[in-house]
């Protein structure tokens, strides 16, 4: 069996949810797996420790080069630590679809992108599931993992994995990375301005799609929202349709949230969306649509018109109180 790494993203010290959803992931492609977190950063130390409770071993690699997450930098240090005919889990998000292709390619290897579930693993034939068409179809694929793969894993389709009992030791590997010569160069981070209501903070969240179906229907949700003690949120064609401001929207292009409690009403649950939830909130879907693919992540579901199901939920809230 092929050696299983993950990549851990990490911000200000403090890993990604992703970190423990990825030792989830692996230990689905392998329950006996020995699983190696890498970590690539400056100033690392306290993410490696955290991680290590995790992971069997973690490995660090460690300078001023990687002070921002450059997959370029990234790539070239990778190749160069990275066994051949192991397997790479990488989070699918704007950064793990920069790093994984070309990852792939440097070290000659199969690629799959975007997973959202493993089927086990025979020999070197890898199965996997991913999606389609907006998360309405499902796809079962093969992967030959003879030369090992890198495989992007969606976030927030694995339960993370709480136990925290591997207590690995963590190797620094910044001497092995290698000559890091590249072309791109990080110059600054921009900060999205904040509107009205910081949904960052926001502890429930009743967040609205294309089931809203015109603006005016937004009082709709603001009301329900009133009720709960919560904020409006929206997926990302409310903001197209220039209905709501960008700093409410969710999702990979939007806001990443971490609600304790989520409302999606109206909304599909493609990735592009449901990357921007974090931290395991109480997810209740209502969507008119059965078969919509929010409802294999909801904790509760139900199908419903929002226009007749919200107002009456909202009574029914008020009368509760």
């Amino acid at each position: 069996m092929a050696q299983i790494f993950a990549y851990i993203l990490h911000k200000e010290g403090v890993a990604d949810d992703s970190a423990l959803e990825l030792v989830a992931a692996a230990k689905k492609i392998d329950a006996a797996a020995s699983v190696t977190a890498i970590v690539v950063g400056s100033g690392v130390d306290a993410v490696c420790n955290e991680v290590a409770a995790s992971y069997n071993e973690v490995w660090k690699i460690d300078g001023a080069d990687f002070a921002y997450p450059n997959a370029e930098v990234i790539r070239k240090a990778l190749v160069s630590i990275v066994p051949k005919g192991a397997l790479v889990l990488i989070p699918h998000n704007t950064f793990g679809m920069d790093l994984g292709p070309g990852l792939s390619v440097k070290l000659d290897t199969a690629f799959v992108s975007d997973v959202v579930d493993f089927e086990g693993i025979d020999g070197d034939a890898l199965k996997v599931v991913r999606q389609e068409y907006s998360g309405m179809v499902s796809t079962h694929v093969t992967c030959d993992t003879a030369a090992g793969a890198i495989i992007t894993v969606r976030p927030g389709a694995f339960q993370p994995d709480e136990s925290k009992s591997a207590g690995g030791a963590v190797t620094d590997k910044t001497g092995d990375a290698g000559d890091l010569g590249v072309s791109r160069r990080f110059l600054e981070v921009v900060e999205a301005e904040m509107g009205d209501v910081d949904i960052t903070k926001s502890e429930i969240l009743v967040s609205v799609g294309r089931g809203i179906e015109d603006e005016d229907n937004l009082e709709i949700a603001q009301e329900l929202a009133d009720a709960m003690g919560a904020d409006v949120s929206c997926s990302r064609p409310i903001v197209d349709a220039k209905w709501m401001e960008k700093s409410r929207q969710v999702g990979t292009s939007g806001q990443t949230v971490s609600p304790k409690v989520y409302l999606a009403c109206g909304i599909s649950g493609s990735f592009q969306h449901m990357g921007g939830i974090k931290g395991a909130p109480f997810i209740v879907a209502i969507n008119k649509n059965a078969k919509a693919p929010i409802f294999q992540l909801a904790d509760v579901g139900v199908v419903a018109d929002i226009l007749e199901f919200l107002p009456d939920l909202a009574e029914a809230i008020e009368e509760a109180k």
